[in-house]
């Protein structure tokens, strides 16, 4: 036991003394016999912490995509962004490492407040003034979008541009089977959105992104200007790190505004968890999803952090309740509040500004290589697609081979039944420039491009 237990004899006989018994035996005496660990654990002999060390250096290895060794271009809704250290550090304090629920506001003020800063922080982002306290990721918020609009108005139909991250779109038709929801969706046409192909008519939602998920920014006027028409809200996917330099979803007339916040102190993290963002305007505050949380003043007048308007939700409501969410992502969400209060505007329009001009660089660097060409005549951020002569996904294997991660074969990222996929865009190649790219990865991606293709 002296192996295991950091108590001396002396301290364990005090302890004994202290409960009036004689023996450790007799502490344990009534677990049963039977359940007792009495012949030890089958456990290999203990190495040094070098030898464990070493051994993980060795599995490590074997993952093609190191970060230590990867320069990553790689994108379609989950980012290679910087994580300053001071971001790292507060969020990795312990009074943030809860999975309580604060329900007790005299017990969670400081959880509470980050929370509201947080939704602060996504008003602005979005450009509404309704924010929530956080979802799941931007797929659920994509959910959460379409049963708002379904209780707003009354209706199922449901018309989704396929510039929508083919991801959203596909969470989006398994949830239609449950709730009954049609879904339409209105396919691409040089990249941007074809409104005219589809019958629009008696839509509860019309759902677009800015910019799409070929990293093209489409004019939304005319997304607008149908939801205004139909009665429908318009749902808008935004990319929060374009708000630093683009118009938001409120400036363009959103009545409701999705994301995905994992670009703000989220790591890639082989996949999450993630973060997704939602406000809507006032008018529909009663069917905003999930968690809010308001501000007020105590018994002492002193200002005070609550969640509020909890009549909507599903606990309270039952099966009036237009959503079953009445939660968030409380760490990535304060990561995020963090990572925001770093920044700044000025910082945001920076890192914006970084990615765009980085993009545009690489992409006209690219095109100058034989056997690549552009997808699109439309303006992109950050993201962009070109065609290749060769397959994509071979393409990328050998990039991967000399330490690039070069991008995703759009044909990998869609579902292979999705029906908006055009054959012109099924063999291209989406790249993708965050502000930690520096030139010199940039003509190194290139170079590696031109050996690979040829």
């Amino acid at each position: 036991m002296a192996d295991y237990l950091p108590h001396t004899p002396d301290e364990v006989a005090e302890m004994l003394a202290f409960l009036g018994m004689d023996s450790i035996e007799e502490l344990f005496a009534h677990i049963p016999p039977a359940v007792r660990l009495s012949q030890g654990l089958d456990l290999p002999v203990g190495v040094s912490e070098p030898d464990v060390a070493a051994d993980f250096v060795r599995l490590t290895d074997a993952n093609r995509a190191k970060a230590s060794a990867m320069t990553c271009f790689a994108g379609g809704g989950v980012y290679d962004h910087e994580v300053p250290a001071v971001v790292k550090m507060l969020s990795g304090r312990s009074e943030f490492v809860t999975a309580y629920t604060p329900y007790q506001p005299e017990v969670a003020q400081g959880v509470l407040q980050a929370i509201f800063e947080f939704q602060t922080l996504v008003s602005r982002l979005s450009g509404l003034p309704i924010p929530n306290a956080s979802l799941y990721d931007a797929a659920s918020a994509l959910v959460e979008a379409l049963n708002m609009s379904a209780g707003a108005t009354r209706r199922e139909k449901m018309v989704i541009s396929s510039g929508v991250h083919p991801h959203w779109r596909a969470v989006a038709r398994t949830f239609a089977r449950g709730t009954g929801h049609e879904i339409v969706e209105v396919p691409l046409r040089d990249g941007v959105t074809d409104w005219g192909s589809v019958d629009v008519s008696g839509a509860a939602a019309i759902v677009a992104a800015y910019p799409n998920y070929l990293g093209l920014m489409e004019d939304m006027t005319e997304a607008k200007r149908i939801a205004v028409e139909q009665g429908a809200l318009f749902v808008l996917g935004a990319d929060p790190v374009a708000a630093g330099v683009l118009k938001t979803a409120g400036q363009w007339g959103a009545d409701v505004f999705i994301g995905e916040g994992q670009p703000f102190g989220t790591p890639l993290a082989f996949g999450g968890p993630f973060l997704g963002l939602f406000a809507c305007t006032l008018d529909q505050v009663r069917r905003l999803p999930g968690r809010i949380v308001g501000e007020t003043v105590d018994s002492n007048d002193r200002r005070s952090f609550v969640t509020t308007l909890r009549a909507r939700e599903q606990d309270i409501r039952r099966e009036r309740a237009t959503s079953n969410v009445c939660t968030n992502q409380t760490l990535m969400a304060v990561t995020a509040a963090i990572q925001l209060g770093w920044l700044g505007t000025q910082g945001l329009r920076e890192v914006a500004t970084r990615c765009a001009q980085g993009a545009h660089y690489l992409h006209g660097e690219m095109l100058k290589i034989d056997g690549v060409r552009a997808a699109s005549t439309q303006p992109f951020f950050r993201e962009f697609a070109v065609r290749l002569e060769g397959d994509a996904a071979t393409v990328l294997s050998d990039m991967a081979d000399n330490g690039v991660l070069g991008g995703l074969a759009i044909k990998a990222l869609c579902d292979g039944d999705d029906p908006s996929i055009e054959d012109a865009v099924a063999e291209h190649l989406l790249v993708t420039v965050t502000e930690r790219r520096t030139k010199e990865e940039i003509d190194q991606y290139v170079d590696v491009l031109r050996k690979s293709v040829g």
